[in-house]
């Protein structure tokens, strides 16, 4: 797979697709029917990457009272360490940035060292840790956040 791929705002007939992404990237992954109901909640903006036909990555936010969080963001293992995560990172910056928003948080597994890496190079920032937060293992979560700074992102295409 070469870098060339697309991000765009996710749509009904993405579903197939970001299923797909889902199951390959998490242990309790979310159902056809969760991806549905979150396509019709006004709170929530969805967006995927994609290569050809393809879905290869997906994340999604939900704007609430004036902040971002983050609900998920995946990457088919065939996608993986080729850029896609960062761009549906700057898209959801991006977006929070277009609706003013202050400051973004998002949940990760305490021994997801790439996806903390990740979102320490965008100056997310450790804020505690949510006990057992995982069921299926019982693994703690971080919790991360992130203030916004609105010249960071005007007009550099990051």
């Amino acid at each position: 797979m070469s870098n060339i791929f697309s991000i765009k705002q996710m749509e009904k007939s993405d579903i197939d697709g970001v299923i797909e992404v889902e199951n390959k990237s998490f242990s309790i992954p979310w159902s056809r029917h969760s991806f549905e109901k979150e396509m019709e909640n006004e709170l929530a903006y969805y967006v995927i990457a994609k290569y050809g036909d393809d879905v290869v990555g997906y994340g999604g936010i939900w704007f609430i009272a004036g902040e971002g969080h983050i609900t998920n963001i995946a990457v088919h293992p065939s996608g993986r360490k080729k850029g896609i995560g960062k761009k549906i990172l700057d898209e959801l910056i991006r977006e929070s940035l277009k609706r003013n928003v202050l400051a973004m948080t998002l949940e990760v597994r305490v021994s997801n060292e790439v996806a903390i890496g990740l979102y320490s190079s965008y100056g997310f920032k450790p804020a505690g840790t949510r006990p057992k937060y995982y069921h299926d293992n019982g693994e703690d979560a971080l919790i991360m956040w992130k203030e916004l700074d609105n010249e960071q992102y005007s007009d550099t295409g990051n």
